[in-house]
């Protein structure tokens, strides 16, 4: 098990050690384009939805940190940040003042850094108003709606270009092999079907080798467009549109969205509208799979609710490249003796790793992922997202994703859930039907 590592706060001279922000109005945005306007830059943070969520530049902060704890230990840190920090913030809506982008290893015991960023600048949309915040951590910064404007002006002056696919680009395997996965499939459903767990996520990775340096507000900007239903997201190398939310917090509500089910669309006959709602819910092994999920939420949840609700029956979720089943659950948050509810952060420790990623029981699962898989996850299927000094926040499963490891190296990740009706060769059709929207976001092909 690794030794939980934390990266101090070091200001360099003449610099405070608390936090500083402003947020003002920003003024109207092009309702066709939204925040993606602002992804120009391969570096930026991003949490876009439909135009609107957050795009952010630079950085002010940084938390890193390994093991079981490294939830408890970013909310403490994010604590003493804000326990000393300066803001004004003329909005007060969910998003804005100080912030802090995350993402975090999917295992306990990865060596992978869960990380938790604070950035420099913010352009913020949601529900037709925008907003700016700018965040320093110099004492004699001026924090004024000018001085915001300056600093987001310096980060838009020389956009990053994008690039064109090159015949050297290529798809590569990763740790297993199409037949290896195959194998490690088999043996997943041998283990359910013995009553030792009753559903196993398992996932494989591919990457992608590039002539040139990928261009990630392009393709960004690809996946947004494209999967407007879903949370775009990039943190730090970590990029991806997933079409599941962990959990959503504003003020005393939380919601979220459990996918569990999928069916190709690349396959399916184009002269028949009912087809993916006869054939998913019409599957006794996907309404299987589904109901796990739905339960592992709704349990875990439980306890920090007072009411709860959800979706009597899923619905068929239309994206793209496939269609799932899909439930959204909202729930009433209930306050703690000191009255405050708990933070989106404090619910993504609760609920992570759902049945919707690891399996259940999650301890006999995440055992089996780590014989079986041969892969180290990192950050895919952990959390990724944002939090607020409020506690309101957006924290997405990453999904649909790719780690850049280097400028031309991207490494794709897919998973299925694996339950006693399971079919080897059905399960990889389903991680090349997952790995596609990166796969033509990055200009390749199979």
């Amino acid at each position: 098990m690794s030794t939980p590592s934390l990266t101090a706060l070091t200001p360099a001279p003449g610099h405070s050690r608390g936090l500083r922000s402003i947020t003002v109005a920003h003024g109207s945005m092009d309702p066709r384009t939204g925040l993606l306007e602002y992804v120009v830059r391969n570096d930026a943070h991003t949490w876009i939805r439909r135009g609107g969520g957050l795009v952010a530049y630079g950085e002010t902060a940084r938390f890193t940190v390994t093991g079981p704890d490294r939830f408890t230990r970013a909310q403490e840190w994010w604590r003493r940040e804000l326990a000393g920090a300066e803001v004004l913030d003329e909005l007060s809506v969910p998003g804005s003042g100080l912030i802090a982008f995350g993402s975090f290893a999917f295992s306990k015991t990865s060596a992978h850094e869960s990380r938790l960023i604070v950035p420099e600048v913010v352009v913020g949309c949601s529900e037709g108003m925008s907003w700016l915040t700018y965040i320093t951590d110099d004492a004699d910064a001026e924090l004024t709606a000018e001085a915001a404007e300056a600093a987001l002006a310096a980060y838009l002056v020389e956009p990053d270009a994008g690039r064109s696919p090159s015949p050297g680009d290529r798809l590569g395997p990763g740790v297993l092999s199409e037949d290896q996965y195959k194998v490690a499939v088999a043996e997943g459903v041998k283990h359910v079907r013995a009553g030792e767990l009753s559903k196993l996520v398992l996932a494989r990775d591919v990457v992608a080798h590039l002539d040139t340096p990928v261009a990630t507000a392009q393709v960004l900007r690809e996946l947004a467009v494209r999967y407007e239903d879903c949370w775009t997201y990039a943190v730090d190398g970590l990029i991806g549109s997933t079409p599941e939310m962990l959990i959503k917090v504003e003020d005393s509500t939380a919601r979220a969205r459990v996918l569990a089910g999928t069916l190709d669309r690349a396959s399916a006959p184009a002269d028949d509208p009912g087809y993916a709602t006869r054939v998913l819910a019409g599957s006794e092994k996907q309404l299987h799979e589904h109901q796990i999920a739905i339960d592992s939420l709704t349990e875990t949840l439980g306890p920090f609710t007072s009411s709860m609700t959800s979706h009597s029956e899923p619905f068929v979720l239309q994206l793209p490249n496939v269609w799932h089943l899909a439930s959204d659950v909202m729930a009433q948050l209930t306050v703690d003796e000191d009255g405050l509810v708990p933070t989106s952060l404090a619910l993504v420790q609760a609920l992570h790793p759902t049945a919707a990623v690891c399996g259940t029981p999650t301890t006999v699962a995440g055992a089996l992922i780590r014989e079986l898989e041969h892969l180290q996850r990192g950050p895919y299927a952990g959390p990724v997202g944002w939090i607020d000094a409020g506690g309101n926040g957006e924290w997405g499963i990453a999904l649909r994703g790719a780690v850049v490891e280097t400028p031309t190296r991207v490494r794709l990740y897919a998973g299925c859930g694996i339950v006693e009706g399971s079919q080897p060769e059905a399960e990889l059709a389903e991680t090349w039907s997952k790995f596609r929207p990166m796969i033509e976001a990055l200009g390749l092909s199979r």
